[in-house]
């Protein structure tokens, strides 16, 4: 079973007439003839009454009709939803940042009122597998990627917030701590394989200070961080956006930077609204 056979059926039903419908498909007649007879066959049943003047759909022509225009509006959608269209943008990213692209999408909204931008929530790894599949345009990420037919555009420089209860020793003072500052208190974090960036990020910082950080127990998945640092007032954390908790403190360091960056593939199609977008999730520097 061919579309081109399912096109013919519903022209032949909506025309009454091979030749007719010929015309309307833009074939010859014993084109038309041919396919819908083939078709006839692998069902083994006739779809048309070909014994007047008018053709007319058999009582199984009748049943199998919707079937062929359903499996045609279902071609038609896929390609639709597969075709490239300049007028939308799919995102895919995690919740943190929400904030951030929220504030682009605005930007490009209001230079462009009929543009459609998704914001698909993915972990890691299946945002580049978004990006390298078509199903995202980019995928915004910390840290870096190395795939094959994948390239990064910088963004900006992210810092993480160190957070701790309002009861802990260095929330009195108004600087954000240091990591030697820090490395007589306990590190709450998830585990390494849930959050290998940070993992890393704290790794780095204390390699840097020359100072050995000091874990704590490890941060539970679906589990309240606010919760552990309250119970743990001695603990601290870091986080990729402020919680606004009541009991939470949170400073900003130099000492903990994150590179930010849109994940894009080497062959997509130039798209002036993903250049604008980038524009303003970068603060402005241009896209050629």
């Amino acid at each position: 079973m061919e579309f081109r056979q399912l096109e013919y059926v519903a022209a032949v039903a909506e025309t009454g007439g091979f030749s007719r419908a010929a015309q309307r498909c833009f074939v010859s007649q014993s084109a038309i003839s041919h396919q819908v007879a083939a078709l006839e066959r692998e069902l083994a049943v006739e779809l048309f009454d070909r014994s007047q003047r008018r053709v007319r759909l058999t009582e199984a022509g009748e049943t199998f009709l919707p079937y062929a225009r359903d499996l045609l509006a279902l071609r038609d959608d896929a390609i639709a939803a597969t075709a490239p269209r300049p007028d939308r943008v799919r995102i895919a990213a995690n919740m943190s940042f929400a904030r951030a692209a929220l504030a682009a999408v605005s930007g490009v909204r209001d230079a462009n009122p009929d543009a459609e931008i998704d914001f698909l929530i993915k972990p890691f790894a299946q945002r580049i597998d978004a990006v390298a599949s078509g199903e995202a345009d980019l995928a915004l990420i910390r840290g870096t990627v190395d795939r094959d037919g994948l390239y990064l555009d910088p963004l900006w420089v992210d810092q993480p917030v160190i957070a701790f209860s309002s009861r802990h020793p260095l929330a009195a003072g108004g600087q954000a701590p240091t990591p030697a500052d820090l490395a007589p208190y306990p590190l709450l974090l998830p585990p390494a394989d849930r959050q290998v960036l940070l993992h890393r990020l704290v790794d780095r910082a204390f390699d840097r200070a020359d100072v050995e950080v000091t874990y704590g127990p490890e941060i539970r998945e679906g589990h309240s961080v606010a919760f552990d640092l309250i119970n743990r007032p001695d603990s601290w954390t870091l986080l990729y956006e402020d919680p606004l908790q009541p009991g939470i403190s949170c400073r900003r360091s130099l000492s903990f930077t994150l590179p930010v960056s849109a994940v894009l593939r080497d062959d997509a199609a130039p798209n002036q609204l993903v250049a604008e977008l980038l524009t303003e999730l970068s603060h402005g520097f241009r896209r050629s």
